[in-house]
């Protein structure tokens, strides 16, 4: 062949190379095309304040591996990129650098600091995207969107003014999760729970106009400014009598009400429960049940507020008012006592800092509907989980979901499309900016100043990035999509919202599977991360040692659903497999040279031509059938198996005497013949998991096709199927087995060859023997091979090396020096006597057997065993040589 390849497989020189002629080519781009069946993936859009993790590798490496399997399988494949404004994330990246050059966000004003953040994006916007392409990412990245580009937006405008007419979205003072540092309210789902050590604080309430008190536990006592009732269960009868009373609340000159509300649990601590509705999720509904007023008493920094209700804390910090006032609770004799207490603490999952319950003015979605055709489309198999333990994590959230607060006091991201008449205060939702007030007439209408949350526009992205709310072909013809592929940890962040809103206005479910797998954690199971210091750079892998060995290693034993480990050593082995696919394409592609292929028939071929190729038949179908079920892992390690084991250390080997023979051209045609082909259909198999080098082996070993991305997904093919041919073959190989287990035994070297007698009364034995002649001499390293029906004319002396099928005997004195190896053994025999001496001596002392830990008898009568049966090996073979 004119092409070859280079001595060693450098991934450096030829993946950025080749990357760039599939961009220049357009390999990547999908097209409706209704003569072809769609599949669509959309992108979990990264971050535009991302560096690619190991996480966005496995991610992206998983997508990947399914569109370039569905795109050889002739379907018309969709990888639908793009990126996430992700507000809070940037906001705060961008605020940090503000301050590193000495400029505050309130001096820019709103419009001085949107044009900053323009700016990160443009800066910091494409870098993940260009990091997910030297992974090999096949995207459509003529297709990328942003999350905030016109037709995002126009989508969000769209679902906001449609909800907000349906009912759905409304604004109204509700208790919120309120993050102090960030100064924005955040969903439930960005709060995550920890356990904290922490205390109850035991306090008295005394009783107005009596001389006794209530007795109240809680973990947060600098919230008692904001009581306004305290709660018994009304079935308590050690406090029936006190429902209605009022109480004086410390520290303060109000006085609040007892009252009687089944949320309290009698059984739990005192039994009277402080009820502070602006501060708590509980005590607010309480609250509305009993029309208690709700007192703020907290600023947006988590200060004490400087009013009436702050007192003399006004201005201090949350924790440090609960220091003095608990200091003053017990200087005026109304701390009882403070218990040790472990609990779960909500602290905001980018900064870290505790969350703060707080009533405020936010908007909403209503949920409980909207979650229905959610949940049922899951219970109907329209929506799928792999693994399907996942079910539960995605029906619970759903059946017990609450209100959506969608408001973010941010300036990043989708402002709010809601107007404000400075006159009347009447609210209007409207694409654009109203002249007048629709109820007053008043010319003077000002937008809210509030964004969305970010999942509100992400929620959207497997439509939006289709042209919704515009009837555009792409929608039609791409939408629904097939798979989402994420991590278990944005479940109920992106999944849930995705399909929730694909049925509210699509009417369908986004996609009909969501393959979820786990996180990439170090070598030691731990969570990678900045604190610890543990994070492992993509980059830096795939600089080392290449994309698709780094790709290879986040696959090898992967299963969805569950976390992986990553290993250097793991790397070293993929890229390991690399050179052995690389040189064993070379060596293929040299052997080739002037051979001529082209009156091969399956006719022609020889019976380790069939064996291969009957089993590169059924890998097809197996790799197959594994992929369809997202077994990637699984299919990835099949592939390795069959080239590493019966392509490269059997077939090759097997057929290489036949080109080495000058006089049998028909022979070494049907050999080349059957590499070439062979080793394309495992390139095809293996091109999803490791696109680069299959790509560089197939375009220099054939001419037929510019590129494998392109060419068709091997398939089952009943003409490959050899099932006698493969067990004929397997019998020869575990004949050669037998043969070089005895020779390793005996310390016999690959050089030395040797006579081989192979003897089965069975004709069809014999008969593939014959057959396989050829390499089962080269493979059982035999200077000549024999095949007879008995053991005639083979000496008493022969060693022999058994099979189910056959008996191979080889002449000792071909094999070894006969003087040599008796005085080895004799020495063997020497070393064994004493073993067992010392032995036998341990086990007859009474002392030993009576003090020694019953494991160390154990382990002596095992090694006793071991060296009377090695004796017995070592004195049959003496008296043989002898």
């Amino acid at each position: 062949m004119a092409k070859e390849l280079a001595k060693t497989y450098d991934p450096q020189s030829i993946e950025s190379r080749l990357y760039q002629k599939w961009l220049d080519k357009k390999y990547f781009a999908a097209h409706v095309d209704r003569s072809k069946k769609p599949f669509t993936i959309v992108m979990p859009p990264p971050n535009i304040t991302g560096q690619l993790h190991m996480g966005h590798a496995l991610d992206n490496t998983l997508q990947d591996i399914l569109i370039r399997w569905k795109r050889m399988q002739g379907f018309e494949a969709l990888w639908q990129p793009g990126t996430d404004h992700a507000s809070i994330a940037t906001e705060v990246k961008i605020i940090a650098k503000l301050k590193e050059e000495g400029i505050d966000k309130n001096d820019l004003g709103r419009e001085g600091f949107l044009k900053k953040a323009w700016e990160w994006r443009d800066e910091y916007g494409s870098r993940i995207v260009s990091q997910l392409k030297k992974m090999g990412s096949s995207a459509d990245w003529d297709r990328e969107r942003f999350t905030m580009d016109e037709g995002c937006s126009k989508a969000v405008q769209e679902v906001f003014i449609k909800l907000y007419n349906e009912g759905y979205i409304y604004k109204g003072s509700r208790i919120i999760n309120w993050c102090p540092v960030c100064k924005t309210s955040i969903s439930d789902a960005e709060v995550e729970h920890e356990e904290q050590a922490g205390h109850f604080w035991h306090i008295k309430y005394p009783i107005v106009g009596e001389d006794g008190f209530v007795e109240i536990a809680t973990t947060r006592p600098e919230t008692l400014l904001g009581d306004t009732a305290v709660a018994v269960n009304p079935d308590d009868d050690r406090y029936k009598h006190l429902v209605g009373k009022m109480l004086k609340l410390p520290l303060t000159d109000r006085e609040i009400p007892v009252i009687a509300d089944a949320y309290v649990d009698k059984e739990f601590g005192t039994g009277c429960v402080k009820i502070t509705p602006a501060h708590d999720p509980n005590d607010f509904e309480v609250g509305k049940r009993h029309n208690l007023p709700e007192i703020n008493i907290l600023n947006d920094d988590a200060t004490i507020v400087n009013n009436e209700y702050g007192g003399k804390y006004a201005g201090m910090d949350r924790y440090e008012a609960r220091k003095a006032m608990v200091a003053d609770l017990d200087a005026q004799g109304l701390l009882v006592k403070i218990v040790d207490h472990s609990h779960n603490v909500g602290t905001h999952d980018r900064c870290k800092t505790t969350v703060e319950p707080m009533i405020k003015q936010q908007w909403f979605v209503r949920m409980e509907k909207l979650a229905k055709p959610a949940i049922e489309a899951l219970k109907n198999g329209d929506l799928q989980f792999v693994p399907d333990r996942f079910d539960k994590t995605y029906l619970h959230w759903l059946e017990n979901i609450r209100d959506w607060c969608i408001s973010r006091q941010l300036w990043w991201g989708h402002r709010i499309p809601a107007y404000y008449c400075d006159d009347c205060g009447e609210i209007v939702v409207s694409r654009t900016a109203p002249e007048v007030c629709p109820k007053c007439g008043c010319k003077h209408l000002t937008q809210d100043p509030d964004t969305l949350d970010t999942w509100f526009s992400s929620a959207l992205w497997p439509f939006s990035t289709l042209g919704w709310p515009d009837k555009t072909e792409e929608l039609d013809y791409f939408y629904p999509t097939d798979v989402l592929v994420t991590g278990y940890d944005i479940i109920f962040f992106w999944v849930i919202r995705m399909v929730f809103s694909g049925y509210a206005h699509t009417g369908k479910s986004p996609f009909h599977t969501v393959l979820i797998h786990g996180l990439v954690r170090d070598s030691q199971g731990r969570k990678m991360s900045k604190s610890l210091g543990n994070g492992i750079d993509p980059l830096e892998v795939i600089d080392k040692y290449g994309a698709d060995a780094l790709r290879m290693t986040l696959v090898t034993g992967n299963a969805p659903g569950n976390d992986m480990r990553f290993y250097w050593e793991r790397v070293e082995a993929s890229r390991n497999f690399a050179n052995k696919v690389w040189n064993a394409s070379r060596f293929i592609m040299m052997n080739m040279e002037g051979v001529d292929t082209s009156n091969v028939t399956l006719d022609s071929l020889e019976d380790a031509d069939r064996w291969i190729l009957s089993k590169v038949n059924r890998l097809a179908k197996d790799v197959t059938d594994n992929m369809d079920r997202y077994e990637l892992g699984i299919a990835l390690q099949k592939v390795y198996d069959f080239v590493w084991e019966e392509f490269c250390d059997w077939y090759i080997e097997m057929v290489k005497p036949r080109f080495y023979a000058e006089d049998n051209a028909a022979s070494k045609a049907a050999a080349a013949w059957t590499l070439k082909t062979v080793l394309i259909t495992a390139l095809k198999l293996l091109h999803p998991y490791m696109p680069f080098i299959t790509e560089e082996i197939f375009c220099n070993l054939q001419d037929e096709e510019e590129t494998i991305m392109l060419s068709a997904w091997p398939e089952y093919r009943a003409d490959w199927d050899f099932t006698e041919v493969e067990s004929r073959v397997e019998m020869i190989k575990e004949a050669v087995r037998a043969i070089r287990n005895v020779r390793t035994s005996m310390n016999v070297p690959p050089s030395k060859k040797a006579h081989v007698y192979v003897v089965s009364d069975k004709e069809e034995v014999r008969d593939a023997f014959t057959a396989g002649k050829n390499f089962f001499a080269s493979l059982g390293y035999a200077s000549d091979v024999q095949i007879q029906a008995d053991k005639t004319g083979i000496a008493d002396d022969a060693v022999s090396a058994v099979t189910a099928d056959a008996v191979m005997y080889i002449p000792l004195a071909e094999l070894v020096d006969i003087a040599k190896e008796i005085e080895r053994l004799e020495k063997e025999e020497k070393r064994l006597q004493g073993e067992l001496a010392r032995v036998n001596g341990m086990l007859s002392n009474e002392k030993f057997i009576s003090k020694a830990p019953a494991a160390k008898i154990e382990e002596e009568k095992g090694k006793l065993a071991k060296y009377t049966q090695m004796m017995e090996q070592v004195q049959e073979r003496l008296s043989q040589l002898r």
